[in-house]
């Protein structure tokens, strides 16, 4: 079969190659890949920015077809279409897994860095991980299930109902979220899908031509470049900040700029990953303004069912955001147009070409 390869350690040392059908064990089933969604993280890895360890087949953000299943299996048939949680080779004893936090199990090897993942015509994946697609959702709307679940686990299950002196969805308060990029915009839709007040989007120049409009369109109440943000964010809010900003862009001048656009005992959500050793934080300022700050990575089974509620309800456009598709053979193609701040979200389409 085909499949993209990060085949060594090092920047670039990726390809298309021609690789053996995997067969799976008693416990996991054979996936044809329909679509599998392009992450920031992908793109790391190309570059040699985010841990893997190769040779390894790239891609986690898939929807596919079970077309073989491993005789312990229950509960599933050849022709189910299917999403997954990234939870792979947990090991089920520690503090983390035992408490519904597999994300975080330290034994964790997730496809597409740890083991082989869904750029490829074919995915074996643990019976375990599995969640059905709505039957309205395509293919290419599912392959969004995961960064949605992110999402929704970081903001939703973390932020907003995770208890804090400050009260969120009562419709008047101020939320900011930075990076206009497919986890910012699926930000939005949240927020704006769990009754907070304004919403205000903020993404640098590049933003301005494709990104920043999308976020209008999707329910954002201003757009504005970054340089512009805090004046805005006082402007808009009396001169006191945001109730809550969502970190989702990962830029380490973004991050750090989260505390001055925070009002005191309001909240910051960290989504975004830097991929730097470190980032410069104003530690005093945020003991003494009585910040929550919640660090968010990955998501829970939990996370997934509402993902895909949202997703079939329409209240996370998915086809909005995608705006390059096709084959594996345009691969590099695709990544260099993301990279370029030239689309979205772009989905590779293994079955195609």
């Amino acid at each position: 079969m085909k499949a993209i390869v990060k085949y060594q350690k090092g920047d670039g040392f990726m390809e298309l190659r021609d690789v053996p059908l995997p067969t799976p064990t008693d416990d996991e089933v054979l996936i044809r890949v329909w679509a599998c969604g392009i992450c920031g993280s992908d793109i790391h890895i190309f570059h040699d920015e985010h841990p893997n360890y190769p040779p390894v087949i790239v891609g986690h953000e898939y929807s596919g077809e079970i077309i073989a299943l491993g005789k312990n299996v229950k509960g599933w048939k050849e022709g189910d279409r299917v999403v997954g949680e990234t939870h792979t080779k947990t090991c089920g004893e520690c503090l983390f897994c035992r408490t519904g936090n597999q994300q975080l199990c330290p034994h964790k090897r997730a496809p597409g860095w740890g083991i082989d993942g869904a750029f490829a015509e074919y995915l074996t994946y643990p019976a375990r991980l599995l969640h059905r697609i709505p039957d309205n959702l395509s293919w290419e709307e599912a392959s969004l299930a995961e960064p949605t679940a992110i999402c929704v686990h970081g903001i939703l299950e973390r932020t907003l109902r995770g208890g804090s002196d400050t009260t969120l969805m009562s419709g008047g308060e101020t939320v900011v979220v930075i990076g206009p990029g497919p986890i910012g915009l699926i930000a939005l839709q949240i927020l704006k899908a769990a009754g907070v007040g304004k919403v205000i989007v903020s993404g640098t120049p590049r933003s301005a031509r494709r990104r920043l409009p999308l976020a209008k369109e999707l329910g954002a109440d201003y757009v504005v470049s970054r340089e512009d943000l805090s004046e805005v964010v006082m402007n808009l809010t009396g001169g006191n900040g945001a109730d809550l900003v969502v970190e989702c862009s990962g830029s380490p001048s973004a991050i750090s700029s989260t505390y001055e656009l925070s009002r005191q005992l309001g909240r910051i959500c960290f989504i975004g990953i830097s991929g730097v050793d470190s980032i410069s934080i104003p530690h005093d300022k945020e003991i003494f303004k009585g910040l929550s700050t919640i660090y968010c990575f990955s998501h829970r089974y939990t996370s997934w069912e509402t993902a895909l509620s949202f997703l079939s309800a329409g209240r996370v456009k998915a086809r909005e955001l995608i705006t390059h598709k096709g084959p594996l053979e345009r691969w590099e193609e695709i990544f260099e147009a993301l990279e370029g701040g030239e689309g979205i979200k772009g989905i590779l389409l293994p079955q195609e070409g």
